[in-house]
């Protein structure tokens, strides 16, 4: 470290560490750790939180505080990160000689020549995504996070076993090791700690190579194929319409909580398959937009990451770190609203709803909406009896085409309101009565050529006749 580091820690009284289980944690002898929340937290995002939480507490007791962390504090210090970022605390960084230094050392390698990347290794299936290497991966503080970044690479046929890697141990200490191996044996070669570090100089497959392949694809199709390269956002709209219908038409083949029969492996082939036909129009999407240099999918995935995280704070904790404690979903979903509300500046409870929604959603979601604020019945019991009055109003606009259609989507959406009462989302059960009809009509088809009734010719009285007989099965 610095002289002007050394003096901080010797002048300030009030010192703490990240950690004492470290070579040069002596340089703050007597400083509290934070070793304890280690220990006892069940997510290291949790540990970071309460750091941050109690750092803040000391400096608004103490004034001033020493926060020492091994190594340089800006190379992964997700906590210092966030002391930076909280505005109920002034944080200044003072230099420190990180590990990577030595890590260059050792390895022989010029980490700016070789375009190294510093990887986290509680990140690595995202942070080196694409990537081929050279990558640094700190953080491999156990053989189970080892194996964790084998899990990420996807290598189903082991063309990456026989890969050169290697294990940076204990590094400017007595135990130094540095040992070569393989992409297969890395997670089996010594017992990792907190002072390991794995480099591998090159991965034949890429991290996350499956999407990555994928989106390539997109791509190439757009700048190829005369069809794709016509389409525009508005021209898909059908298609993203019909994939998403399919996907839910494939998520009702894998039947239901219940347990109806059914052939579970072509269920799934049928959901991968419609998944996937989905996932290429949000890819084509954004391949479109990325060719106009307006924004990519990465933009994409990022700022559904971002969002998710921030209507999380249960999980994520909030933009200080503070984890927010709930009691149930009900919590959750009001978080949410109320996060939501602040981000988007809305004035109106239908704000965000999409007025393109099929229309019993549409109905579904503005009632739901309106009840947020105390606009509905308190029961069903509120709710049932507007059916029938409804159901009047529409006789009696009988011979008016434009008071009938007014009236017809009243007695709906009093429909909808009962069913919401009623926990039913009604299109799911609209759609079983459509399915139970024609599966039932279809039966009533087969029973006529079965008996040769020709179903065109035949009287009413025959149909309801085969309708009865189908019923009672």
């Amino acid at each position: 470290m610095t002289e002007q580091t050394r003096h901080i820690l010797d002048s300030v009284p009030v010192r703490y560490l990240r950690t004492a289980i470290h070579p040069s944690a002596d340089l703050a002898a007597g400083a509290p750790s934070f070793d304890d929340l280690y220990e006892g937290a069940d997510r290291f995002d949790e540990v970071y939180e309460a750091i941050v939480e109690r750092l803040v507490t000391a400096a608004h007791e103490h004034g001033r505080v020493v926060y020492a962390v091994p190594g340089s504090p800006l190379v992964l210090e997700q906590a210092v990160r966030s002391l930076l970022a909280d505005d109920r605390v002034a944080t200044t960084v003072e230099p420190a000689m990180s590990f990577l230094d030595v890590a260059w050392a050792r390895l022989g390698v010029d980490p700016v020549e070789a375009g190294v990347r510093l990887v986290d290794g509680h990140r690595f299936a995202t942070a080196a995504a694409g990537q081929t290497g050279p990558l640094l991966v700190a953080h491999t503080h156990a053989n189970w996070v080892l194996s964790e970044i084998k899990l990420a690479v996807d290598d189903s046929t082991g063309s990456l076993d026989d890969t050169a890697v290697t294990l940076l141990c204990s590094l400017g200490t007595e135990d130094e090791k540095i040992v070569h191996t393989t992409w297969a044996e890395m997670d089996r070669t010594v017992d990792a700690d907190h002072l390991t570090s794995l480099y591998v100089p090159e991965l034949g497959v890429p991290v996350g190579a499956g999407y990555v392949r994928f989106h390539q694809l997109a791509r190439t199709l757009r700048e190829q194929c005369p069809w794709d390269v016509e389409q525009t956002h508005q021209s898909l709209v059908p298609y993203l319409i019909e994939e998403t219908y399919e996907v839910v038409d494939a998520i009702g083949a894998l039947g239901d909580e219940a347990g109806v029969d059914r052939d579970a492996g072509h269920a799934d082939d049928q959901l991968i398959e419609e998944l996937g036909d989905l996932l290429y129009q949000i890819e084509f999407h954004a391949t479109i937009a990325e060719q106009e240099g307006r924004f990519t999918i990465e933009d994409v995935t990022t700022g559904i990451h971002d969002k998710l995280v921030r209507r999380h704070p249960h999980v994520f904790g909030d933009e200080h770190g503070i984890t927010v404690e709930v009691d149930g979903t009900d919590q959750v979903l009001a978080n949410w609203d109320d996060i939501k509300r602040a981000e988007k500046g809305r004035t109106s409870v239908f704000d965000g709803v999409p007025g393109s929604l099929p229309a019993l959603a549409y109905a579904g979601k503005l009632q739901k909406k309106a009840a947020k604020v105390g606009f509905d019945w308190p029961d069903v019991d509120g709710a049932l009896p507007k059916i029938a009055e409804e159901a009047e109003e529409l006789v009696a606009a009988a011979g008016d085409p434009i008071a009938t259609a007014d009236e017809l989507g009243d007695l709906l959406f009093a429909v909808v309101n009962v069913a919401r009462h009623l926990d039913v989302d009604p299109e799911s059960a609209l759609r079983s009565a459509a399915n139970k009809f024609r599966g039932r009509f279809e039966e009533v088809e087969r029973l006529a050529r079965e008996r040769g009734v020709d179903l065109h010719a035949s009287e009413l009285a025959v149909l309801d006749g085969l309708w009865d007989e189908v019923k009672r099965r």
